[in-house]
């Protein structure tokens, strides 16, 4: 489960006032909730894209801190895919992009880039 900040300023609720619809709006019809960190998130069982097995997506909620992003991609082997389903994988990762970018009002390379920070923020120092 990836975890995403929103931008400076903004909330993930102004962002997106009804994930429920937005989640099925990208991913497809919601089958049930799974719990991460205290918090329900929508599961979609079965993704309208052939090359997601299931995506976990919804907002954690921090007390004192502004709530986050919590997503799961679980995507197909792609040597299981067939010729359609490869081009299916295109539609796939713009998907992603297009519902992390409305969600957080970052670009993949900003995403990436303050995830990099993260992780050299955690490193220990010897």
């Amino acid at each position: 489960m990836k975890e995403y900040k929103m931008r400076r300023g903004e909330t993930l609720e102004e962002r997106i006032p009804d994930m429920e619809a937005t989640v099925e709006d990208y991913f497809g019809p919601i089958t049930g909730t799974e719990e991460f960190k205290g918090s329900d998130l929508y599961v979609v069982g079965e993704p309208k894209n052939p090359v997601f097995k299931r995506v976990v997506v919804g907002a954690v909620k921090y007390s004192g801190k502004k709530d986050r992003l919590a997503v799961n991609f679980e995507e197909a082997d792609p040597t299981d895919l067939s010729p359609d389903d490869l081009e299916a994988a295109g539609e796939a990762v713009n998907a992603k992009n297009e519902f992390l970018l409305e969600a957080t009002g970052r670009d993949a390379k900003s995403r990436r880039d303050s995830m990099k920070r993260a992780v050299e923020d955690d490193a220990p120092d010897y």
